[in-house]
């Protein structure tokens, strides 16, 4: 991380980290959408201790980072529930 000069150089970086974020969310697609096959049934798919137990693990890496853990919390559990839908709808279509 470096301090900007300018508001230009900002959005460039932010640029730049919005790129790397969606290529790293669509591997974990990618694997999400695997994970479905090794599911029994719709209840193994939103495993909900296996959601909290990756809030916790999320909230402990922003803190870590000096980020706000109620942030990556929210945004956590909005990706991880449009994944259960995706996985969901993989899911029923494997069995």
């Amino acid at each position: 991380m470096n301090n900007c000069k300018n508001l230009n150089e900002v959005r460039e970086n932010i640029d730049r980290i919005d790129n790397e974020i969606v290529k790293l969310i669509a591997e974990r697609s990618y694997y999400v959408k695997q994970a479905a096959s090794f599911k029994k049934d719709s209840q193994d798919v939103e495993a909900p201790k296996r959601v909290e137990m990756i809030i916790e693990k999320v909230c402990k890496l922003a803190e870590d980072n000096n980020l706000n853990p109620h942030i990556i919390e929210i945004i956590y559990r909005n990706m991880i529930n449009s994944f259960i839908t995706l996985e969901l709808e993989t899911h029923s279509k494997t069995k």
